[in-house]
């Protein structure tokens, strides 16, 4: 499997499409939105990617962070959700936002993604709210992505590295000061 494609972006295509050229070889990716308007042209960049394969395609789907993959992977077992919607949903807002809304039960969030019915959402919902963790901020959660790239947690991209579950990750996290350096936040994650 390939678990990540370090490169320069060659092409941007369509709404969600990408060429990043790894030593002269160009995979393509289709990404969230969100990853999709901060890429540029010619820059070096580092995507987690997820390999799909089906009786009749197989394509790869890329991410700029971990959590965003493990989202991704969440939202694809849901039953109904395939690796298109999972990146619909993901193209909503940035991945803590979804991850958000989906601990805050926000079906009408859910919902606006584009394949995404109500009956869907309700169901990613209830399948996923559990396996998310706790919701980081509460109330309805706001499309704010545009032109604004807000930085991963990378003591959760940390934790998650290191093997532990979204859930357990974000549980560990709560209650730690965000303004303490990464490695302090991680060293007292690890103690709760």
């Amino acid at each position: 499997m390939i678990a990540h494609l370090y490169g320069v972006i060659s092409e941007k295509f369509g709404s969600n499409g990408i060429i990043i050229d790894v030593n002269g070889v160009g995979y393509e990716l289709m990404v969230p939105t969100p990853d999709f308007e901060n890429v540029v042209l010619n820059e070096e960049r580092k995507f987690f990617t997820y390999h799909a394969v089906r009786e009749n395609s197989e394509e790869l789907y890329g991410f700029s962070s971990l959590t965003a993959k493990k989202i991704f992977e969440l939202l694809i077992s849901v039953q109904g959700i395939g690796p298109k919607a999972g990146v619909s949903i993901l193209s909503l807002a940035e991945a803590e936002e979804v991850r958000n809304a989906i601990a805050n039960g926000d079906v009408a969030f859910i919902s606006k993604a584009s394949g995404v019915g109500k009956k869907s959402a309700e169901r990613v919902i209830v399948d996923l709210r559990d396996k998310v963790g706790i919701p980081s901020k509460y109330g309805a959660t706001e499309v704010k992505f545009k032109g604004e790239e807000k930085e991963a947690d990378e003591a959760l991209e940390a934790l998650i590295a290191l093997g532990f579950p979204l859930k357990e990750a974000t549980a560990a996290l709560e209650g730690v000061d965000k303004n303490l350096p990464i490695e302090e936040r991680v060293r007292l994650a690890l103690k709760n």
